[in-house]
């Protein structure tokens, strides 16, 4: 079939509109999407509890106790930490008034100008006490309501999955529809497999950072090993960050710069060993994102729904690339946002290295 100018025109014109349409329906379907991705995470839990011949509605109900639970479980952990933290702010506070005496010097010499010209330059672009506060408020408030729709999207798409299956069904022709039903099994089963094994090496990533800022002696390594851990959701960006929130903070309890550099150190050793043998191993290459739609997309989440974009931008974009490989007429774009051939041909030095790696460790 030969495109023509005017059908690439209709094709850049409907991503524009389904863009904007993101963009200005975020505040509904930033929650639907996060439900629906847990929907699919605790799939097979509810599908392994209405097995054992549990009521499917007490099966949602237990997976939703399940997640939260785990959110909750999340929260204490992370207050525990903080307060930790809390502590030790006479310390910080001390460190960052030097710092801003240091830099206020600075400032002064270089471009003349006094303390007090500088406090008052700050004055102005400050921000007001009541602002701060009711921008505060108004956040938590947002996040709250957010939540409480998170966990309602996820209980009713549990509970209606069969439903909305067969919604699809009626939807495709009746040649078309045993096909469309393999898509949708198919679909959902690497979707799951995806999303379980990115909280698989989530777990792991917990374990390693803890291990080795423990090794180093990093104060309240626990806690950075799950910031950074967690940040994994943002694929090269958040472990970066992670790591340099880690780094800042041992910096500001007066770590000597040879524990700074081990910190790096074992920032490029974790990322090495997760690149070449967790990856290939719990995630696999089915659902590999090449590095140029892994940026794009983090860029397009985080101008369309901001930080809830940039999280949800990688699954979201991995669940795509799934759907176009099982449709034939989308399966170009599939390839289009997948790994090179070359990566992942059998006789490529890097897929070599990567299956003796993934060997040993499974020995």
């Amino acid at each position: 079939m030969t495109i023509t100018i005017t059908s690439v025109i209709k094709r850049l014109l409907l991503i524009f509109l389904v863009i904007a349409g993101l963009y200005y329906a975020k505040a509904f379907l930033m929650p639907l999407c996060f439900g629906g991705i847990l929907a699919a995470l605790f799939l097979p839990f509810c599908n392994l509890l209405q097995r054992k011949k549990i009521p499917k509605f007490i099966a949602v109900l237990s997976c939703l106790l399940t997640i939260i639970i785990i959110v909750g479980g999340l929260f204490v952990l992370f207050g525990w930490k903080i307060s930790d933290l809390v502590k030790d702010v006479e310390l910080l506070k001390q460190k960052a008034i030097d710092s801003g005496i240091q830099l206020q010097t600075y400032i002064f010499n270089r471009f003349g100008l006094s303390n007090e010209e500088q406090l008052s330059i700050l004055k102005k672009e400050q921000p007001s006490y009541a602002n701060v506060m009711q921008t505060m408020v108004g956040s938590l408030s947002s996040l709250f309501g957010n939540l409480v729709l998170v966990y309602i999207y996820f209980v009713f798409l549990l509970y209606y999955r069969s439903h909305i299956k067969q919604f699809l069904l009626k939807l495709s022709l009746e040649k078309n529809k045993a096909e469309m039903e393999n898509i949708i099994q198919t679909t959902a089963k690497v979707s799951q497999q995806y999303l379980f094994g990115l909280f698989k090496m989530i777990v792991c990533l917990w374990i390693l950072y803890g291990i080795g800022f423990s090794i180093l002696g990093v104060k309240n390594a626990i806690f950075f090993a799950i910031l950074c851990g967690f940040l994994e959701i943002v694929p090269y960006i958040g472990n970066i960050v992670g790591t340099i929130i880690t780094a800042f903070v041992a910096a500001l309890n007066g770590a000597e710069p040879s524990m700074l550099g081990s910190i790096i150190i074992v920032y490029a050793t974790v990322q090495t060993f997760q690149g070449w043998v967790l990856e290939p191993i719990i995630l696999g290459p089915q659902v590999k994102i090449n590095p140029l739609f892994t940026i794009l997309a983090l860029v397009l989440g985080q101008l369309i729904w901001g930080i809830p974009g940039i999280i949800l931008a990688i699954p979201l974009t991995a669940i795509l690339k799934i759907i176009c490989d099982h449709i034939q007429s989308l399966r170009p774009y599939g390839f289009l946002i997948g790994e090179l051939e070359s990566e992942k041909s059998e006789n490529s030095f890097i897929h070599k290295i990567k299956s003796r790696f993934s060997e040993i460790i499974r020995k």
